[in-house]
């Protein structure tokens, strides 16, 4: 079974998804089956590479909020987070660009699979959530990457240049395509798709629902004497 998972590293509600659809992976019979991919996706494409003003300034002036009330959205959220068991820092992080932090995920991709992909993605997550890092910084981006085990030099290559940057683009029109306009954004086996940072129980449900219908039990009409691996019944 492939999941693939359009997200942006910037989005709170992304990071409480991944550990939503995890907890229902840890209690799947079949999880050791199942690759997770992560794709790329840009909340705001627009956002400044050399950040300004923090997130609850952005959403204040985006929202038409006061700062106080900027405030009240972010402590719900960082409420919700909680019960994941995330700690997130949302006063204290920065509205930025995400492009280059897609561009390492999809190196780590090209460097060590779905594996590698994917401890660079919590990481980046854990960085601007937790830490309220600027992941815009490539000083930053280097320090993520070399601590989850990229090439330190491949990774200088890709921030030195565009590369990448076509993939990650590839990967946002695809959610486009797929009808999505927000993230997280869940694909099951490219057949069944879950918008937003569900429920546990409902990933749990539509995972078990695709592994059925991609492993179907064959309906058994009659039965007789038969050998088994004990032996034959005489």
């Amino acid at each position: 079974m492939k999941i693939e998972i359009w997200s942006d590293v910037v989005c709170p509600w992304c990071y409480i998804g991944k550990r939503r659809i995890e907890s229902a992976l840890a209690e799947f019979a079949h999880a050791d089956e199942v690759e997770v991919h992560w794709r790329s996706f840009q909340l705001d494409p627009g956002a400044p590479t050399e950040p300004t003003e923090g997130t609850a300034t952005m959403l204040a002036r985006k929202y038409g909020q006061s700062p106080e009330g900027a405030k009240q959205m972010q402590d719900r959220v960082e409420a919700v987070a909680a019960e994941e068991g995330l700690v997130y820092r949302l006063a204290d992080t920065l509205h930025l660009n995400t492009v280059d932090a897609h561009r390492v995920i999809h190196l780590a991709h090209q460097q060590g699979g779905i594996e590698l992909q994917g401890r660079v993605k919590e990481a980046l997550l854990e960085a601007y959530f937790t830490h309220a890092r600027n992941v815009a910084d490539h000083r930053v981006l280097r320090e993520v990457a070399d601590a989850t085990g990229l090439d330190p030099a491949r990774v200088d290559e890709v921030l030195g240049s565009r590369e990448f940057e076509q993939e990650v683009w590839a990967d946002i029109e695809q959610a486009q395509a797929y009808g999505a306009s927000g993230v997280p954004f869940f694909v099951i086996d490219q057949k069944y798709g879950v918008s937003g940072a569900q429920p546990t129980e409902v990933f749990t449900q539509v995972i078990e629902k695709a592994w059925s219908e991609a492993h179907p039990r064959i309906e058994v009409l009659a039965t007789g004497e038969e050998c088994g691996p004990d032996g034959c019944a005489i």
